[in-house]
């Protein structure tokens, strides 16, 4: 697959690591309100009606998305019914800088998993770059200073966000497969709701248990129905779709890459909303996170 980056591309790919780095930020303020998975059934409940506004044909009996059941149910289970539960599950007991760190991981899962189960090649570039992407990271979790790094203690929240990047990067390869019928991509929101409806169940099976298995219990307010249309409009139907059309455009192992943006927005954010002031650190660590998805993004041109 041609990895080269388009000014489009780009975009498509920029969109929803913004979006989601909004999302871990809403995630952490309203932790202690809701449930984390039944956070992400309710934010799927509400995609799911949405799209199916626009979507709603291929709901009918015969339709691809049955005939395909196994392949969108798998889809459903890694993208929708365990990434995002297990972000929300790890902000419960994880800082969000560790949930960060470990979501920086993802390009080196994307090549792994790529190389292991999907027979993709692993280039010296990418791995370049992946180590130079990485170091921006590494630049901004410990604001310049390498003693924040040292002074990191690893939870269970953390081994949470190990299994939901592993599950990302194979969600991300499974769609990159051509295997979609027209019936399925004939517009923006067929794709997503194929998965967003076998993704529902499971999730929704997944937030049975919990409230099955624990005391939790929902603190309704204004500001909590406001955070869940953000997080089932923003992270969940703008990203996920992006992030789709991206993939299919530049290859998993290169949208990888972008994941590392998402703690840089996280800075920008704070810079919005909380009035810091950017740091020298923030652009050096922005040059090499960019540096680092260019430089392996030329793999096809080794």
């Amino acid at each position: 697959m041609n990895a080269r980056l388009t000014p489009t591309a780009v975009l498509l790919l920029v969109i929803p690591t913004f979006l989601w780095a909004g999302n871990a930020v809403v995630g952490r303020v309203i932790s202690e309100m809701v449930p984390p998975i039944t956070l992400n059934f309710i934010r799927w409940f509400i995609a799911f009606f949405i799209l199916a506004a626009f979507g709603g044909q291929i709901l009918r009996r015969g339709s691809a998305l049955w005939r395909h059941w196994r392949h969108y149910a798998m889809l459903g289970l890694l993208g929708i019914g365990m990434y995002n539960a297990l972000q929300y599950m790890a902000l419960h007991s994880s800082s969000p800088i560790n949930v960060t760190l470990v979501n920086a991981s993802m390009p080196i899962w994307m090549l792994l998993v790529g190389r292991l189960f999907f027979h993709a090649t692993i280039t010296a570039r990418q791995i370049s770059g992946a180590v130079l992407s990485l170091l921006g990271v590494a630049i901004i979790l410990s604001r310049g200073d390498l003693n924040e790094l040292l002074q990191f203690r690893f939870v269970i929240g953390d081994i949470y966000m190990v299994i939901a990047t592993i599950a990302w990067a194979f969600y991300s390869w499974l769609l990159s497969q051509d295997k979609h019928e027209p019936e399925i991509k004939q517009n923006w929101s067929t794709l997503l709701l194929a998965q967003v409806t076998f993704g529902l169940m499971w999730s929704g099976g997944f937030a049975a248990g919990e409230w099955a298995l624990t005391d939790w219990h929902i603190d309704w307010s204004w500001g909590l129905v406001l955070a869940m249309l953000y997080v089932a409009i923003g992270p969940a139907i703008i990203a996920f779709r992006c992030w789709g059309l991206g993939v299919q455009r530049v290859g998993p192992a290169t949208a990888g890459f972008f994941a590392n943006l998402m703690p840089l927005f996280a800075a920008i954010l704070s810079m919005i909303f909380l009035d810091q002031a950017p740091e020298v650190y923030h652009g050096v660590a922005f040059l090499l996170i960019v540096g680092g998805i260019l430089y392996a993004s030329r793999q096809s041109e080794a």
